[in-house]
């Protein structure tokens, strides 16, 4: 288990109160969402710019909103199936658009390396998401269960991967310079997504096994 439900709950109170500030200013659950989304993208071209620093915090500023979005749609009973909706499909467009950003930021920095883990995180994050949209719509572990299955949802790879773009980025200072040092750190954090991800993909798809097995047992009997 990587953060429980409850852990998750306790955290996402925490933020109620800016999200409540956030909605009083007249933004709704989904402009929450879009404004996310716009921030991880602006993000995403300073990366490619080989900003890493800027770049790094800028992307967990705009990650930050994937709480407030769904906190401020709880606290005001504004919860719907088109804000999950959108909420989902923002989250996944905006993690893609920062991975082709570090892989386009690597690649004009000449590490191939970190160009081609980028590319192996991103593909293993995204099993991550669709493991638990695939299980959700089989009628497996419903509401959030799934969220708190594996070593590393989207809050973890976001944190590691916000770390070592802010290591990078002290190591190379404020320009796009990548030595050695800045290298070695973005390329640990693109790894260390990369493993936690694809663990985490197979322990759902054992989740979903061992329930799979104990529905059927529980037909049989």
């Amino acid at each position: 288990m990587a953060i429980s439900n409850a852990t998750r709950s306790r955290i996402k109170d925490l933020g109620e109160p800016i999200a409540l500030a956030l909605g009083r200013l007249g933004l709704t659950p989904d402009g929450l969402t879009l404004i996310g989304f716009g921030i991880t993208a602006i993000g995403a071209v300073l990366l490619a710019l080989q900003l890493w620093l800027a770049g790094g915090l800028v992307v967990f500023l705009g990650g930050i909103f994937d709480l407030f979005d769904g906190t401020l749609a709880r606290a005001t009973g504004r919860v719907s199936k088109l804000g999950a909706f959108m909420d989902s499909v923002f989250d996944r467009w905006g993690e893609a658009l920062v991975y082709v950003g570090l892989v386009a930021g690597c690649t004009r920095a000449g590490f191939q390396l970190g160009a081609w883990l980028a590319t192996v995180a991103m593909a293993s994050a995204f099993l991550v998401s669709y493991a638990r949209a695939k299980s959700e719509g089989l009628g497996f572990t419903t509401g959030t269960g799934m969220a708190a299955i594996g070593l590393m949802p989207r809050e973890v790879r976001l944190i590691v991967l916000t770390l070592g773009l802010v290591a990078t980025g002290l190591a190379g200072g404020v320009t796009a310079t990548l030595d050695a040092t800045g290298s070695a750190m973005i390329a640990a954090a693109l790894a260390i997504i990369a493993v936690g991800a694809t663990v985490t993909v197979i322990q759902r798809v054992l989740h979903v096994r061992a329930q799979a097995a104990g529905e059927a047992s529980d037909r049989a009997s």
